[in-house]
């Protein structure tokens, strides 16, 4: 139990309520693409097809990128399980750059001269990631709804 009670620990902190909340409202488009097809994406058939056949990633990985991408958002905003989802947003954003964005350089695209995105934007997502893996959820989370109502109780 005590185990558990660290995972869903929490300070009351106004900081990382907005560092999960930015952080989940920057990747769930990208994960909604990839699950339902929205934002001019190609959903989860063409998300695979993609994945397997062109990058060469294993089916199960592939799934796993989808669904922590879409879910893990879902619970950074909403400020639940929020040290596993945020784990999840760091390896699949160190992931995304060792497979896609390390060849293209540090900057973004911005002018539309390089071959691709660069990772500057991975490596401010998995510094916002990783602080929340530290210290928690913060206020208004469901992470501290548990701990004070569930785990605190017992």
């Amino acid at each position: 139990m005590e185990n558990l009670k660290c995972f869903f620990k929490t300070e009351d902190s106004i900081s990382n309520l907005i560092l999960r909340v930015a952080l989940g409202v920057a990747i769930f488009p990208h994960g909604a693409q990839k699950l339902l097809g929205w934002f001019g994406g190609h959903g989860m058939e063409g998300t695979l097809g993609f994945f397997t056949a062109k990058m060469g990633v294993p089916y199960f990985i592939a799934i796993l990128v989808i669904i922590g991408e879409f879910f893990g958002a879902l619970g950074l905003i909403t400020g639940f399980l929020t040290r596993f989802s945020a784990a999840a947003m760091a390896t699949i954003m160190a992931g995304a750059v060792a497979m896609a964005h390390w060849n293209n350089g540090f900057f973004m695209n911005w002018s539309g001269k390089q071959a691709g995105e660069g990772f500057e934007y991975h490596i401010l997502a998995i510094g916002m990631a990783t602080a929340l893996i530290i210290s928690g959820a913060g206020s208004f989370s469901l992470d501290q709804w548990v701990t004070r109502n569930i785990l605190d109780k017992e």
